[in-house]
């Protein structure tokens, strides 16, 4: 990715920012996608955040439907991550 310009690339920090500012501007936010990219800053434009939300949501789809598979965890101080899991739905 280090090919890609300043506004393609995504650093943990501007992955924060963007998550902050999704929470501020919510979808019924005039000029949402600028202001998102306003706050996110770093060279980013509208077109950036806009893309960048799009995947992100193309993302949460295939968890969701199960198109990406549970990681394999393995025991965890002798508990079965999945089992936590589990347990932790049922609550």
């Amino acid at each position: 990715m280090a090919s890609m310009s300043a506004s393609g690339s995504w650093s943990a920090k501007d992955n924060k920012a963007f998550e902050r500012a999704l929470a501020v501007f919510d979808k019924d936010t005039p000029d949402r996608w600028s202001n998102v990219a306003q706050a996110v800053g770093g060279g980013k434009t509208p077109e950036d955040v806009k893309r960048h939300y799009e995947h992100l949501l193309r993302d949460v789809r295939h968890i969701e439907s199960g198109q990406v598979a549970f990681p394999n965890y393995k025991n965890i101080g002798g508990y079965d991550e999945e089992k936590r899991l589990r347990n932790l739905k049922l609550q």
